[in-house]
């Protein structure tokens, strides 16, 4: 499994910022009032990051303390397929929240403090959960086996004697 990587947030980011743009705009130009995520959705954002790095860290301590308990391999893989999925969801998340804010901002008429605070919360709570399944998702990386050699490596089609 590879790494998330950063070029797949920035796109999930912007593809989620482009459809809460278009959402507040359809909803706009239909004579409805704009969208404003709950209060909730970021409250359960931060709780899905902290869900990721608490299920994280038990990888992570059998890895560096040969004290520690084993952890099964397939967990471990459950555990950054969870990290990796969150990572983009918050991105996607964030961006949407942003594409909002940004449609919100761009209106001739003021805003409502409260659907504003919502959205900015939002948009943080993706960001922090990003972060956090980044971190868990690095905390399930198995280091490099030095008896690994790459198929690049120009060593790799000599056997030892």
């Amino acid at each position: 499994m590879t790494r998330t990587s950063p070029l797949t947030l920035l796109v999930a980011a912007v593809i989620g910022g482009g459809a809460g743009y278009l959402l507040d705009h359809v909803l706009t130009s239909a004579g409805r009032p704009t969208f404003a995520p709950a209060l909730m959705l970021p409250v359960l954002l931060v709780l899905l990051g902290g869900l990721c790095l608490a299920l994280a860290w038990p990888v992570r301590r059998s890895l560096q303390d040969p004290e520690a308990p084993r952890v099964d391999p397939f967990r471990a893989l459950r555990i950054a397929m969870l990290a990796k999925s969150s990572s983009i969801l918050g991105a996607v998340v964030g961006g949407a929240a942003l594409g909002l804010l940004l449609y919100v901002f761009t209106r001739p008429v003021a805003p409502a403090l409260g659907s504003v605070g919502t959205i900015i919360a939002t948009a943080v709570a993706g960001a922090l959960l990003t972060v956090a399944a980044l971190i868990a998702e690095h905390f399930c990386t198995l280091p490099k086996d030095p008896d690994e050699r790459q198929p690049d490596d120009p060593a790799a089609g000599l056997e030892p004697r």
